[in-house]
């Protein structure tokens, strides 16, 4: 089977037994707590914790996925890679070992046609369910079936969900190794499939304290290493999914796989960091230097430096990105569209990582040069190597041993060490997931809070819950920060860029004055404030009011963030794409993906588009509907958004469709005029663009307005005058400015012809010694230059006091650098003088300190090294 019919095979296998089908979520999760999306159960993981209703009981999935944690790994083995699919089945509380094991049964030998007689099995230590349905049920040799601690036992964070899990093995052979199942040899024996019961509950690892109130079921098998089984190849690297990409690879550096171990590892690197790469661009990640954009980067440089070490001149990365596409177009499309602009950026990734890889070769050959005999290269040199310029270890280490030198791997494997470590803890979620963990045990019992801020700015609600301090209380009084957690609230609490609302919560007994309110953990809202008057307590009902003109100011720029995406990508181009964005009371904030500065013209045109847009007042409606229809309709994702099977789509008029949960005026007029007031880089690949709309806007131009007023008024010139009068006053100004250097230029060379004339002859060499007055240093150099070019073979020396600060230029003509003598060594005795430092340029030097009143004297010592420098010579 070829890679589409893997897939198709598994889709219509668990959609005829009424899953759900579910396209794969981007990589980018909306997961704040994750770094990327790694396995395929992300996308489902609020309905497994029960933080959102599931909006069905059953689903089928090819995730795609990418992890980093092994990426030094990768190409070294043929199972690793960075980017891969995941098939998965899920059941949330429907099915579970039952009939999950059967069905994986009937799929991987019916469907798929796997030989029984190459399938071994393996349970948890204490599954005697799963090991009877295995046996009894499915009918598979006992003797197959293999019981293991913690290799088949689940978990997903402290407290929390955990479950055993059943795996399923192919033997690839006795010629990969010894017999008996996977306990005896794990070469031989390739795991699969997995099985995941969420069942149990823990608050340790590997420590159950009871029962989930719902079973789910997270089937997961790697598309990649099943395809190596089903293909009959020996590594995934083999498959029809990866070795195009190596094909391209192998064309761009001039080798063939299979000619020699490391550019086997070499080509394997490209191949598995190309795909990576084009997904990752696909769905949205600009590379920088934090992150996931660090981490894009990291792979664009890893596979230049491995083209770069087979000598491939031409760019390597556009290749990889194009069979890539090409390989995986039918079963996402999406990237066929986006392959010009994920080109681009590769293109351009490469080309300035190229002209760092020298600095890299340099700084290599600085380290051996300060090496002695005997002695050990720094492991965190070779990490930084490895790790900013792409140099792999072992090709340090080659080098090395060519050279005579060996390498402290205990120091770089410290520092590699440090480093998976942190990228792990960055897929873990971190202190977010802590927070989100502690507010869960905390909040215990506490359900989703009803959203009314759509359709009312107030509403009553009942106090459910208030913490003070991290801490449950009863009651919170004057004075007392609190958190409130309420049954049903207007309060819009923040999330896709908008800011939360504020506003005061009002009970018989006390006020609380709102001033943000939060997702704690997902729809659980958050009202954090302080006690104005009186007391609230849990249990009373309170009249929750939002600060209403707050929230229409947050509206429209809310709205006009959506204008400016569309207006954007219109004048831009459709690679634009947002990156993050801030939607506040006073202005908003728009960050998108763009490779280079917008000119004047571009962000005129985006403006002008925008508040054409504006002035036709369209409508601005929403829709509740499907993903799936949602994206039929072109709804654009905003980035950080979490969007469930149900979604908001907004609609302004009928150019721009976005999925959004923010709050939006009815019409574009009432967005009011959309004023761009900055446009910047905030990142490689990242721009930025500031605006403000309604008041504030008009606010702006009042402002722009009063300040060209007031410089007409200073110019004298008439209205609509004001350009062309600065432009003449500029011309005037850049006339005198060149007079005026002129003028300097002559003085220089009348005061450089009267040094001349003071110089001191030493035989067929002279020296030059002289002080000015008021010289800066980049004037006094000038003027070294033109002494210099008049004199011949010699010796200057010029200082000038400026401000009571010293500078010294001190000069050696060409031939008696030659000779050995050196400016560096003659200004030295001057900048002492001065009481500064200097350079050691042989040619040219410069030095400079605090100590103006002193410059003859640094001046006279100066030329006294230089006459007995001559002189012996």
């Amino acid at each position: 089977m070829d890679g589409n019919s893997i897939r198709r095979t598994f889709i219509d296998f668990f959609a005829s037994r009424a899953h759900e089908v579910v396209r794969s979520a981007s990589l980018i999760p909306v997961d704040a707590t994750l770094l990327l999306t790694g396995a395929g159960m992300v996308p489902f993981k609020a309905y497994m914790l029960g933080e959102e209703p599931a909006p069905y009981s059953r689903a089928v999935s090819i995730q795609k996925c990418a992890r980093t944690t092994d990426i030094d790994v990768v190409g070294t083995t043929r199972r690793h890679l960075t980017f891969f699919e995941m098939l998965g089945n899920f059941s949330f509380g429907d099915y579970f070992k039952e009939r999950a094991i059967p069905w994986a049964y009937e799929l991987i030998v019916e469907e798929y046609g796997l030989d029984p007689e190459r399938l071994w099995y393996t349970v948890h230590e204490t599954d005697d369910e799963a090991a009877e349905i295995w046996i009894d049920l499915v009918g598979v040799p006992p003797e197959r079936v293999q019981r293991f601690d913690k290799d088949n036992f689940w978990q997903m964070g402290v407290p929390g969900p955990a479950g055993p899990s059943s795996e399923v093995f192919f033997d690839k052979g006795s010629e990969y190794g010894e017999s008996g199942g996977p306990a005896v040899n794990d070469e031989r024996y390739m795991e699969f499939w997995n099985l995941v019961f969420m069942q149990s509950v823990q608050d340790k690892p590997f420590h159950v304290v009871g029962d989930l109130p719902a079973k789910n079921i997270d089937t997961g098998a790697g598309l990649d290493r099943f395809a190596t089984i089903l293909q009959g190849v020996d590594s995934v690297f083999d498959t029809d999914l990866v070795r195009p990409v190596m094909a391209a690879a192998e064309a761009a550096c001039g080798i063939r796989y299979g000619d020699g171990r490391q550019s086997d590892i070499s080509l394997r690197i490209m191949a598995d960091h190309g795909r990576a790469i084009t997904f990752l661009i696909g769905d949205g990640v600009i590379a920088s230097n934090e992150g996931r954009g660090h981490v894009l980067r990291r792979l664009i440089r890893r596979s230049v430096r491995h083209a770069y070490l087979y000598g491939a001149v031409e760019p390597v990365m556009p290749r990889l990105v194009d069979a890539t596409v090409e390989v995986m177009r039918e079963t996402y499309p999406e990237l066929v569209d986006r392959q010009p602009y994920i080109t681009e950026m590769v293109e351009r990734e490469e080309y300035a990582f190229r002209r760092t890889l020298a600095s890299g070769d340099q700084l290599l050959e600085d380290a051996l040069a300060r090496l002695g005999e005997g002695d050990t290269f720094s492991g965190e040199t070779a990490f930084k190597l490895h790790d900013t310029y792409g140099f792999p270890v072992e090709v340090t280490a080659e080098i090395l041993s060519e050279r005579g030198y060996g390498l402290d791997r205990a120091g770089f494997d410290k520092a590699m060490n440090e480093q998976r470590h942190r990228s792990r803890e960055a897929f873990k979620g971190g202190d977010l997931a802590a927070k989100q963990d502690a507010y869960l045990s905390l909040l215990k019992g506490i359900e989703q809070t009803e959203f009314t801020g759509y359709e009312h700015e107030r509403g009553t609600a009942r106090a459910l819950s208030l913490v003070r301090a991290g801490e449950l209380v009863e009651r919170a009084v004057v004075d007392e920060p609190v958190e409130v957690f309420v049954d049903r609230t207007p309060f819009y609490a923040e999330a896709g860029g908008q800011v939360g609302d504020s506003g005061i919560l009002v009970s018989e007994t006390g006020k609380i004055r709102i001033e943000d309110t939060q997702f704690v953990v997902t729809g659980l809202n958050g009202h954090r404030g302080r006690v104005v008057e009186g007391f609230i307590q849990v249990g009373q009902d309170v009249e929750a009011v939002i600060d209403s003109e707050r929230r229409e100011r947050i509206r429209k720029n809310h709205t006009g963030t959506h204008l400016l995406h569309w207006a954007l990508r219109e004048v831009i181009g459709e690679h634009v794409h947002q990156a993050g964005s801030l939607v506040e009371e006073a202005r908003l904030r728009f960050d998108f993906s763009h490779f280079e500065s917008l000119g004047p013209d571009e962000i005129e045109a985006v403006e002008k588009l925008v508040n054409e847009r504006i002035i036709e007042n369209a409508a601005v409606s929403t829709v509740e509907t499907t993903k799936e229809n949602a994206e039929r309709m072109g709804a654009l994702a905003f980035f950080g958004d979490r969007y469930t099977e149900s979604v908001r789509v907004v609609r302004a008029g009928d150019y721009s469709v976005e999925f959004c949960g923010g709050t939006h005026v009815s019409t574009t007029g009432q967005v009011g005029p959309l004023m761009v007031v900055s446009e910047g880089a905030v990142a490689a690949n990242t721009r930025r663009m500031d605006a403000l709309t309604g008041a504030a806007a008009y606010e702006y131009i009042t402002t722009l307005r009063a300040q060209v007023r007031g410089a007409e008024r200073e110019l004298r010139a008439q209205p609509g005058q004001l350009v062309a009068m600065a432009t003449s006053m500029a011309q005037r100004m850049r006339d005198y400015e060149t007079r005026i250097e002129q003028f300097e230029a002559d003085s220089r060379t009348q005061l450089a012809e009267a040094i001349l004339e003071t110089a001191e002859d030493l035989g067929d060499r002279s020296v030059v010694a002289a002080t000015t007055e008021g010289l800066a240093s980049r004037e006094l150099r000038a003027l070294a230059f033109q002494i210099r070019d008049r004199m011949g073979s010699g010796i200057g020396i010029l200082g000038s006091n400026q401000s009571g600060k010293g500078a010294l230029v001190v000069w050696v003509s060409e031939d008696l650098v030659a000779d050995g003598l050196s400016a560096g060594d003659i200004i030295s005795r001057g900048a002492v003088i001065l009481g500064g430092g200097g350079s050691r340029d042989r040619s040219l030097a410069q030095a400079g300190g605090p100590k103006g009143s002193e410059i003859e004297e640094a001046v006279n010592k100066s030329a006294i090294l230089a006459r007995e420098a001559v002189i012996g010579k």
